[in-house]
């Protein structure tokens, strides 16, 4: 039977003694430090559960593959809880947002989210993951920040809302991924300020 491409969550075992979910956390921190310094080809299940304190068993009564383990992360990621903030003002709802993204993506997830992308091209299942929980969570962040900001009347008419969201994702992506350039307060601040603000806030 063809396994989903994700679940958002992990799989229901089959067989064997009831899964202690207190440890899937464990696990997919584990991965997740396991493929940001070793990358998505190298992580095997036996590092994960190395690096967990586990049993490869444990593992694999919640997941089938390393493929299926490294979806679910993408996918519990996806649900973390970045702040959407809501300060009442357009600049201040992105500065906070990127801010936290780019703190977020400084860490452990980035390395491992530059690990995925270069497999993206080679891993379908992943890549549909990939893209429809880890990046399209903050997507919609931001586009929730517009939508408040325009009834706010914050917003041009004309504004290009979903061009706004690309280029903020684009630009945390591009330090992250090519030039290895920080993703300090300073650099989100110029973004927010030279970029977002002038694309869509009236009276610029």
């Amino acid at each position: 039977m063809a396994t989903p491409v994700y679940s958002g969550g992990a799989r229901a075992p089959q067989r064997g003694r009831p899964r202690d979910a207190s440890r899937d956390d464990a696990l997919r921190q584990a991965a997740l430090e396991v493929m940001a310094e070793v990358g998505y080809r190298a992580l095997t299940m036996d590092a994960v559960a190395s690096r967990a304190r586990a049993g490869k068993a444990t593992i694999y009564r919640r997941w089938e593959s390393k493929l299926d383990l490294v979806i679910d992360t993408c996918t519990q990621l996806a649900s973390q809880n970045l702040p959407e903030p809501d300060t009442g003002s357009l600049a201040g709802d992105l500065r906070e947002f990127l801010s936290s993204l780019a703190a977020f993506l400084s860490g452990p997830v980035g390395k491992a989210a530059q690990a995925l992308v270069g497999e993206l091209p080679h891993e379908p299942e992943l890549a549909t993951a990939f893209r429809e929980t880890f990046l399209i969570a903050q997507r919609d962040v931001l586009r929730r920040i517009l939508e408040r900001a325009d009834h706010r009347g914050e917003l041009r008419p004309e504004a290009p809302r979903g061009l706004a969201v690309e280029l903020a994702g684009a630009a945390l992506i591009y330090r992250l991924m090519l030039t290895g350039d920080p993703l300090d307060v300073a650099f989100v601040e110029r973004v927010v300020d030279q970029v977002l603000l002038p694309l869509v806030a009236g009276g610029q």
